[in-house]
């Protein structure tokens, strides 16, 4: 089969991985109305075709927070990428870099910032979440900034995990002991391509940086709970004002739903912002992305960069996320489904269908800048307003 979207890589990547890791990459929390709202309130939104103007030379080119890119694509920080392909998270950042954008680095990646680093030639960018212990997160910062990280992207919906009954329905998580290994062996021996790549010749399977804290013998049965003793469910405000001391680089907050924290992010210190609600996997039943966007772009205004997640499936759609009040958009899902898939060969090419996607929405909007591209291209006003 050869993908030719990201539903194709998606059905690729469903071939191929065991049914746990899919269903991870996959699925939203509760019934996934939100996963679900994500995508079609996205695909609601119409643009305005214009005709008979010059788009012979079209620019995806843009800078943000001063760093210039081929386009205004981010790849979003996904836990656990780095098991989907051997050494994941090595070949998407050199994809990244290969098609002039940048990667963000999970927290709770399988390869850490050192080896990141390593496979990179240009400064990647690196998502947070806020965990018990102060002088581990010192330390994170201290190991992100060593490698070059500009950016800190400081995810703040987080405070409990999501109740995503995928995940428990496969295995990955609420199945310890040896029923659990059964199941998720079981499903791993269903998939051998999988099994030579990445069971066997991806080692070793630690949680890259948080291994000081977890340890080298890391067992993915025992990766939720963990989260639920370790990360702080306490993190308000003041931490922001923290990280604004700590980190001497941009500061990003991800998971903003509500213009009010949008403010506030802006009024303590954010660089940026990510509208965002956790690609469905948190709390379900908020808005999609894409309802609750227009709003909050036009509460902050110019003070800050806006950026968005969710629902993003084509260039197209980042089309429809900077004509409602983006300045760049970070994907998750499909540059992981193309990772499983195809590996560094499949981001750089799902990268280059985005690109290939945008031009022809531009073309046919009439747009030949980045800049071109706001709410005028829209049909009419009812995405613009809240959900």
């Amino acid at each position: 089969m050869k993908a030719a979207s990201v539903t194709d890589y998606r059905e690729l990547a469903r071939r191929r991985l065991p049914r746990f890791l899919f269903d991870y990459i996959d699925g939203g929390s509760y019934d996934e109305v939100t996963l679900r709202r994500n995508v079609a309130d996205l695909r609601e939104v119409a643009l305005r075709q214009r005709i008979l103007r010059d788009v012979s030379a079209i620019d995806l080119t843009t800078k943000v927070l001063g760093e210039k890119m081929a386009m205004p694509v981010i790849l979003a920080p996904v836990g656990l990428a780095g098991l989907n392909s051997r050494r994941g998270e090595t070949q998407a950042v050199r994809a990244a870099e290969s098609r002039g954008v940048r990667f963000c680095l999970s927290t709770v990646s399988a390869c850490g910032i050192a080896e990141v680093r390593g496979a990179a030639t240009q400064p990647f960018w690196f998502q947070l979440y806020m965990m018990k212990d102060r002088g581990f997160i010192r330390d994170l910062l201290a190991r992100a900034a060593t490698a070059g990280c500009t950016t800190l992207v400081f995810t703040v919906d987080l405070p409990l995990s999501g109740a995503r009954y995928r995940d428990v329905r496969s295995g990955l998580s609420g199945a310890p002991g040896l029923p659990g290994k059964l199941r998720r062996g079981a499903q791993m021996l269903v998939r051998p391509g999988w099994l030579y790549d990445v069971g066997l010749n991806g080692r070793p399977h630690t949680f890259g940086n948080l291994t000081p804290l977890f340890g080298k013998r890391a067992r993915l049965e025992d990766f939720f709970g963990w989260i639920s003793d370790n990360f702080d469910a306490s993190v308000s405000w003041p931490e922001l004002q923290m990280l604004r001391r700590e980190w001497q680089g941009q500061i990003v907050v991800k998971g903003i739903l509500d213009a009010q924290d949008a403010q506030q992010a802006v009024a303590l210190g954010a660089d940026a912002i990510v509208v965002s609600n956790h690609g469905g996997r948190q709390l379900d039943g908020v808005p999609s992305t894409a309802r609750a966007l227009p709003e909050i772009a036009a509460a902050v205004g110019d003070r800050v960069t806006v950026l968005a997640d969710g629902g993003v499936r084509s260039g197209l759609d980042v089309v429809r996320m900077l004509a409602l009040g983006a300045r760049a958009v970070l994907i998750g899902r499909p540059w992981v489904y193309a990772l499983a898939a195809r590996g560094q060969a499949g981001v750089e090419h799902v990268l280059q269908l985005i690109d290939a996607e945008m031009r022809v929405a531009m073309a046919l909007t009439g747009c030949t800048s980045i800049n071109d591209v706001d709410g005028r291209i829209l049909v009419a006003d009812e995405m613009r307003k809240p959900g």
